[in-house]
């Protein structure tokens, strides 16, 4: 009980610290397609989502109460845990590597402070991003070293994109 309650503080903490870094941060829509600014992989035609109409992923609770989904971002197939009180996608360093975002030290600018203490996180801008078949593009994110993030964050800045989330009936409802 204990460990759960460490860590969900940890969520809130992080989630509370990203929502004030994504308020602060301003990317320029040039910027989003920069490859010196982090972003990752090829936009497409966005109206790709929209032509195969309203998609909707009903997404179970998992034996911790978390809500855990795939997605993939440049091919890549990532874990995220959805988090409604993170206002931006949160990446662990290896999961940046495994698509191609490898930010310089010089990159980890943006303070975010957890229950662990304050991380220096990297900002970044995700081109494309899919959620079991629920697709967004030009997503921010944040990429915080391994040793800060032990799961990937599914934040607002993904759900955000959707026409709606919601929890009802023990499931987190996500449709575009």
């Amino acid at each position: 009980m204990r460990n759960i309650l460490i860590a969900a503080s940890v969520l809130v903490l992080l989630g509370s610290a990203m929502a004030e870094l994504a308020n602060r941060l301003s990317v320029t829509p040039a910027m989003a397609h920069t490859p010196t600014s982090g972003t990752v992989g090829v936009a497409s035609q966005r109206d790709e989502a929209q032509r195969a109409g309203p998609r909707s992923v009903n997404v179970p609770r998992d034996a911790r109460g978390h809500f855990q989904v795939d997605g993939r971002i440049d091919g890549q197939r990532l874990a995220f845990m959805i988090d409604t009180g993170a206002s931006v996608i949160a990446l662990n360093e290896s999961s940046a590597a495994k698509i191609g975002l490898r930010p310089a030290r010089a990159d980890y600018r943006a303070t975010v402070n957890t229950a662990n203490g304050t991380v220096k996180a990297a900002p970044a801008r995700i081109a494309r991003i899919e959620i079991e078949g629920l697709v967004a593009y030009d997503v921010a994110a944040l990429v915080l070293p391994d040793q800060a993030l032990t799961e990937n964050l599914l934040g607002l800045s993904f759900l955000s994109k959707l026409k709606r989330f919601e929890f009802a009936n023990g499931r987190m409802v996500l449709e575009q």
